[in-house]
């Protein structure tokens, strides 16, 4: 499965497919905001494997692509279905530093958003991000998501510390692909 458009290409993962997802995974400032990382080897192996195992699912919940960008692997966006009755999903992305700034995580959300509304048929689809994260807060506002609020104290991080997550959404008619 590959969703492109002009910039950037986006394709299910491969064994292989480790080494260049570590080369972001493993750096702190790439994970500073999320409850792993950073990676070890065998994290970044393990990452690998689970999306592997989850495409193999039926029904299957969790897509996650690579992403590919002037032909080199520099990240990775999903989208999960969280509620099959309700047509829920949920996305998120982790990007090399390295391509921070170019559009990468705009026009990838922006892929998987159009997939999960026209391919999954999802009616709602949402993210959530830190505070703190500003990058990201901007990502899903670009796409057109919407602020719904602050979830409070819902995640437990890697320090043993409870954060805040700003809640974002967007509903099928809102989209436009």
């Amino acid at each position: 499965m590959i969703l492109a458009n002009e910039k950037l290409f986006l394709r299910e993962f491969t064994p292989h497919d480790w080494i260049d997802v570590h080369k972001y995974a493993s750096q702190e400032i790439v994970c500073r905001y999320q409850t792993w990382g950073p990676n070890t080897e065998e994290d970044s192996k393990e990452f690998i494997q689970d999306a592997l195992d989850e495409a193999r699912q039926t029904p299957r919940e969790r897509y996650v692509f690579a992403i590919i960008y002037q032909e080199t692997l520099i990240g990775s966006v999903e989208i999960m279905i969280r509620d099959f009755t309700n047509k829920v999903g949920e996305i998120g992305y982790i990007v090399n530093p390295d391509y921070w700034g170019k559009g990468v995580a705009t026009q990838s959300a922006q892929l998987v958003i159009t997939f999960g509304f026209d391919t999954l048929k999802l009616h709602r689809i949402y993210a959530t991000c830190d505070p703190r994260n500003i990058g990201s807060s901007k990502v899903l506002e670009k796409v057109g998501m919407t602020k719904e609020g602050i979830l409070r104290e819902n995640m437990l991080m890697k320090d043993g510390v409870w954060r805040d997550s700003f809640l974002y959404s967007v509903l099928k008619q809102e989209w436009s692909s």
